[in-house]
Protein backbone atom coordinates (compact mmCIF):
# COMPACT_ATOMS: atom_id res chain seq x y z
CA UNK A 1 0.00 0.00 0.00
CA UNK A 2 1.35 3.24 -0.86
CA UNK A 3 0.37 6.42 0.60
CA UNK A 4 -1.02 7.89 -2.48
CA UNK A 5 -3.61 4.70 -2.57
CA UNK A 6 -4.06 5.29 1.07
CA UNK A 7 -4.64 8.67 0.31
CA UNK A 8 -6.96 7.76 -2.49
CA UNK A 9 -8.78 5.32 -0.39
CA UNK A 10 -9.53 7.89 2.73
CA UNK A 11 -10.66 10.54 0.84
CA UNK A 12 -13.34 8.59 -1.07
CA UNK A 13 -14.44 6.45 1.72
CA UNK A 14 -14.57 10.11 4.18
CA UNK A 15 -16.65 11.25 0.73
CA UNK A 16 -18.91 8.38 0.75
CA UNK A 17 -20.48 8.49 4.34
CA UNK A 18 -20.49 12.26 3.61
CA UNK A 19 -23.07 11.79 0.53
CA UNK A 20 -24.50 8.54 2.59
CA UNK A 21 -25.26 10.65 5.75
CA UNK A 22 -26.75 13.50 4.08
CA UNK A 23 -29.03 11.12 1.80
CA UNK A 24 -30.23 9.39 4.77
CA UNK A 25 -30.59 12.89 6.86
CA UNK A 26 -32.98 13.67 4.03
CA UNK A 27 -35.19 10.34 4.39
CA UNK A 28 -34.51 9.68 8.19
CA UNK A 29 -34.86 13.05 9.74
CA UNK A 30 -36.25 15.55 7.24
CA UNK A 31 -38.25 12.89 5.26
CA UNK A 32 -38.22 13.20 1.60
CA UNK A 33 -41.37 15.13 1.38
CA UNK A 34 -40.11 17.61 4.03
CA UNK A 35 -37.45 18.07 2.01
CA UNK A 36 -39.00 18.99 -0.99
CA UNK A 37 -41.06 21.32 1.05
CA UNK A 38 -37.55 23.07 2.10
CA UNK A 39 -36.21 23.09 -1.73
CA UNK A 40 -39.60 25.04 -2.71
CA UNK A 41 -39.46 27.25 0.51
CA UNK A 42 -35.69 28.48 -0.93
CA UNK A 43 -37.08 28.51 -4.78
CA UNK A 44 -36.08 25.52 -5.84
CA UNK A 45 -38.85 22.83 -7.30
CA UNK A 46 -39.60 20.64 -4.30
CA UNK A 47 -39.45 17.38 -7.12
CA UNK A 48 -35.78 18.05 -7.31
CA UNK A 49 -35.72 16.57 -3.84
CA UNK A 50 -35.81 13.34 -4.65
CA UNK A 51 -33.32 13.33 -7.66
CA UNK A 52 -30.55 15.03 -5.17
CA UNK A 53 -31.66 12.11 -2.54
CA UNK A 54 -31.30 9.30 -4.79
CA UNK A 55 -27.64 10.99 -6.25
CA UNK A 56 -26.29 11.51 -3.13
CA UNK A 57 -27.02 7.94 -1.75
CA UNK A 58 -26.07 6.10 -5.00
CA UNK A 59 -23.49 8.38 -5.50
CA UNK A 60 -22.19 7.85 -1.49
CA UNK A 61 -22.36 3.85 -2.45
CA UNK A 62 -20.89 4.17 -5.50
CA UNK A 63 -17.66 6.12 -4.12
CA UNK A 64 -17.42 3.88 -1.30
CA UNK A 65 -17.28 0.51 -3.19
CA UNK A 66 -14.86 2.37 -5.80
CA UNK A 67 -17.32 2.23 -9.08
CA UNK A 68 -16.42 4.83 -11.36
CA UNK A 69 -15.51 6.88 -8.28
CA UNK A 70 -13.66 9.65 -10.20
CA UNK A 71 -16.78 10.36 -12.59
CA UNK A 72 -19.09 9.81 -9.83
CA UNK A 73 -17.08 12.64 -7.44
CA UNK A 74 -17.17 15.39 -10.61
CA UNK A 75 -21.38 14.58 -11.55
CA UNK A 76 -22.05 14.93 -7.11
CA UNK A 77 -19.83 18.78 -7.46
CA UNK A 78 -22.76 20.63 -8.74
CA UNK A 79 -25.02 19.08 -5.75
CA UNK A 80 -22.42 20.75 -3.55
CA UNK A 81 -22.04 23.80 -5.17
CA UNK A 82 -25.74 24.07 -4.80
CA UNK A 83 -25.92 23.25 -1.36
CA UNK A 84 -23.37 26.38 -0.81
CA UNK A 85 -25.55 28.66 -2.95
CA UNK A 86 -28.47 28.00 -0.32
CA UNK A 87 -26.14 28.57 2.62
CA UNK A 88 -24.46 31.62 1.42
CA UNK A 89 -26.36 34.23 3.13
CA UNK A 90 -26.05 32.22 6.37
CA UNK A 91 -22.26 33.32 7.00
CA UNK A 92 -19.04 31.52 6.22
CA UNK A 93 -18.99 28.79 9.30
CA UNK A 94 -20.76 26.18 9.13
CA UNK A 95 -22.26 25.96 12.59
CA UNK A 96 -23.77 29.58 11.94
CA UNK A 97 -27.90 29.30 12.35
CA UNK A 98 -28.76 27.84 9.20
CA UNK A 99 -25.28 26.23 8.19
CA UNK A 100 -22.86 28.48 6.30
CA UNK A 101 -21.01 27.96 2.87
CA UNK A 102 -17.64 26.74 4.38
CA UNK A 103 -18.23 23.43 4.53
CA UNK A 104 -20.22 22.36 1.16
CA UNK A 105 -17.19 24.41 -0.77
CA UNK A 106 -14.70 22.52 0.82
CA UNK A 107 -16.39 19.16 -0.10
CA UNK A 108 -17.03 20.35 -3.22
CA UNK A 109 -12.86 20.92 -3.62
CA UNK A 110 -12.41 17.49 -2.20
CA UNK A 111 -14.54 16.00 -4.91
CA UNK A 112 -12.86 18.51 -7.80
CA UNK A 113 -8.65 16.80 -5.85
CA UNK A 114 -10.39 13.11 -5.97
CA UNK A 115 -11.47 13.54 -9.69
CA UNK A 116 -8.08 15.26 -10.17
CA UNK A 117 -6.20 12.45 -8.78
CA UNK A 118 -8.26 9.87 -9.87
CA UNK A 119 -9.93 6.38 -8.99
CA UNK A 120 -6.84 4.52 -6.74
CA UNK A 121 -5.78 1.43 -6.44
CA UNK A 122 -8.49 0.03 -4.22
CA UNK A 123 -11.47 0.57 -7.01
CA UNK A 124 -13.89 -2.34 -7.75
CA UNK A 125 -14.21 -0.64 -11.27
CA UNK A 126 -12.02 2.41 -12.09
CA UNK A 127 -12.35 5.09 -15.10
CA UNK A 128 -11.68 4.36 -18.34
CA UNK A 129 -11.01 8.10 -18.95
CA UNK A 130 -7.41 8.15 -17.96
CA UNK A 131 -5.19 11.01 -19.93
CA UNK A 132 -2.01 9.34 -21.85
CA UNK A 133 0.95 8.49 -19.70
CA UNK A 134 -1.27 8.61 -16.17
CA UNK A 135 -0.86 6.63 -14.15
CA UNK A 136 -4.10 4.33 -12.37
CA UNK A 137 -3.33 6.03 -8.80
Amino acid sequence: MTPTSLGLLLLRVALSTMWIAHALLKLFVFTLPGTAQFFDSIGLPGALAYPVFAAELLGGVALLAGVYARQVSLLLVPVLLAAAWVHLPNGWVHTSTGGGWEYPVFLAVASLVHWLLGDGDYSLKRSPFLTPGASRA
